[in-house]
């Protein structure tokens, strides 16, 4: 199936612009629950696959071993915006684990924060590993790393026992026995897989009711701790800062790249009374960025899962006017799809 039209953009009487884009929502059994083009669309999980990376770790009880913090936990799953509050909580982890930031791979890029990024300007620094969005995921795998005394320069290499260990982890949490494998951004395996099976993933870390009891324990608590600390999973004035705390903390969405999203969707506010996973994905990737929380806020309201009120405090990401650089209203940006059920 070929890709709908999710999110329009209007100039006077015109539609001037369209994005398009798929979305899979899959309950805990695996069955599909609604959909928007084509759910099987192969994709790459790319960061929206850092909770579930993070699990091997809960699985072991690393936490208690090094005495990680919630936040610290956080921003193991995250893409953070290299924040000053990002950055200490990976500088803390390293210490607990006897570790410095030159022992992190994942390679240097400016904060994502714009607010970080002018004020090392003024102070002349240039960014550090710590900066990188993904350095939380990477320290994470560098304590499986030291508890499991294995290399530590090589940690980011799919044939490293941490890599393994996580690639297994992905084929148990999404039932794809091969998935294929790419290089992430910051250099770690990288997972693609159906959307369909994206979003099975995610409907049971939010509701591990059938899972084995470790890896039950270790779903709720990466659950937990990203919906406690949603800043620390992305950073100030992004959506998943905003949305999981506007759903009275129970949603859970974490971001990929390219245009895609997995929202997990616990049993209390499914429409099946169970969970589901929620996967959107733009199909021109990061060039439909204006586009991803109107269709996500959309599909969340159609499945009744966000109400009026909570969807009001998200207007900013929401659809709205266009203006002018006169401030004249001179078009807008709306809905242009309806969930199909099953």
């Amino acid at each position: 199936m070929d890709a709908e039209v999710l999110v329009e953009f209007t100039r006077g009487p015109l539609v001037e612009a369209v994005h398009r884009g798929h979305i899979a929502v899959v309950d805990v059994r695996g069955r599909m629950q609604a959909w928007v083009g084509d759910p099987e669309a192969v994709s790459y999980l790319r960061s929206a696959a850092k909770p579930l990376q993070l699990l091997p770790l809960l699985e072991d009880r690393l936490d208690e071993r090094f005495g990680f913090q919630d936040d610290e936990l956080a921003v193991m799953a995250a893409s953070h915006s290299g924040e000053e509050r990002h950055v200490q909580a990976v500088s803390r982890i390293l210490e607990r684990i006897g570790l410095d930031r030159t022992f992190l791979r994942c390679g240097v890029h400016p904060p994502v924060s714009e607010s970080t990024r002018r004020r090392l300007h003024l102070l002349g620094a240039l960014p550090t590993p710590l900066h990188n969005n993904c350095s939380g995921k990477h320290a994470a795998m560098l304590a499986m790393a030291v508890a499991g005394g294995h290399p530590l320069d090589s940690y980011t290499e799919l044939s490293h026992p941490v890599q393994q260990r996580i690639v297994q982890v992905i084929r148990e949490m999404s039932g794809v026995a091969e998935p294929i494998i790419g290089v992430d951004g910051c250099g770690v395996p990288v997972f693609g897989m159906p959307l369909r099976a994206m979003a099975y993933a995610y409907a049971r870390l939010i509701d591990p009711r059938d899972l084995p009891a470790g890896r039950a324990l270790a779903c709720r608590r990466v659950a937990e701790v990203m919906r406690a600390y949603p800043g620390m999973v992305s950073g100030e004035g992004r959506l998943e800062e905003a949305l999981m705390p506007a759903s009275g903390g129970r949603l859970l969405l974490k971001s990929g790249a390219e245009g895609l999203y997995a929202l997990g969707i616990p049993a209390e506010v499914s429409p099946g009374g169970e969970g589901w996973g929620l996967v959107l994905k733009m199909e021109d990737g990061s060039a439909g960025e204006r586009a991803i929380g109107p269709a996500l806020l959309e599909a969340l309201s159609q499945l009744g899962v966000l109400t009026p009120e909570q969807r009001a405090s998200l207007s900013r990401f929401d659809f709205g006017p266009i203006y002018n650089h006169r401030h004249e209203e001179v078009g807008e940006s709306r809905p242009a799809f309806s969930l199909h059920r099953a």
